[in-house]
Parts: structure tokens; sequence; C-alpha cells
């Protein structure tokens, strides 16, 4: 994996406008980072990278945004696969736009093989380590 070092969140959200560049339709990106580490910022930054003008906030009580074919998760509140099953979540990944999930280990079974991880690890009150 290759790490890229962030001194602040527009430097994440510059990191993650030129990561979207290497994204194609199809593509699983799984957000990994504690609570607070970045993974939404990084969702807005891929989000703007391929051409969303919507704003971009957490899902975390819809579970899913539809960023016009860019599908951001956040599966935190998810309390099974099951449950993640019955919403629908798993016709997203092969429905051809780019998919953002965070707090997948919630549902693990229904992640495709193919997936990317982009990892955020704090790393001080504003440094964050993001490995890809």
């Amino acid at each position: 994996m290759a790490v890229f070092l962030s001194r602040g969140e527009e430097e994440t959200l510059r990191w993650a406008r030129e990561y979207a560049k290497t994204l194609t339709a199809g593509d699983v990106v799984l957000l990994e980072g504690e609570m607070g580490a970045g993974k939404t910022v990084i969702a807005k930054g891929i989000a703007e990278g391929l051409g969303t003008s919507c704003e971009v906030t957490s899902p975390t009580y819809a579970y899913v945004n539809d960023y016009g074919g860019v599908y951001h998760f956040d599966c935190y509140r998810v309390p099974s696969e099951e449950f993640a099953e019955r919403l629908g979540f798993a016709e997203y990944f092969d429905m051809g736009g780019v998919c953002l999930v965070e707090w997948a280990e919630n549902i693990a079974g229904l992640i495709p093989a193919r997936a990317k991880k982009v990892i955020v690890t704090k790393r001080g009150e504003t440094l964050r380590e993001i490995q890809f």
C-alpha cells in the first residue's frame, strides 16, 4: 500500500480528488478508520473528483447517499448483513457507479472481492496517514 501524510482537511480533500482519478465505474472503495479520522472528508473529495457538485455529508442515519452515481454508505448503525441485504446494499455494488463504504466490517459478507481500501489513521490533531 502507498501512504500519503495529510497535514489538514484541505490536503486530505486534494488527495481524495486526485485519488478519484484512479477510480472507474464499478469500483468499491472501503474507507477505514476510527470515528473522526476523516473518512467522510475523503468521500467528499472523491465525489468532487468524480464531478459531483452535491454537498457530501455523512449518511449515518440514511445509510446511503446517492450523489449521481457516487454511492456513499455509512454502515456504522447497520445491525447486520441481513439488514443491509434487505435494504438492497449489495445491488449498488453492481450498478456501475463508484461505491464508498464506511464501516464496511458491519456488512463484510456483502462486500465484493474487488473492493479497494483506503485506511485513515490519526497521527495528531490534524495529521492523518492515508494508506491506499
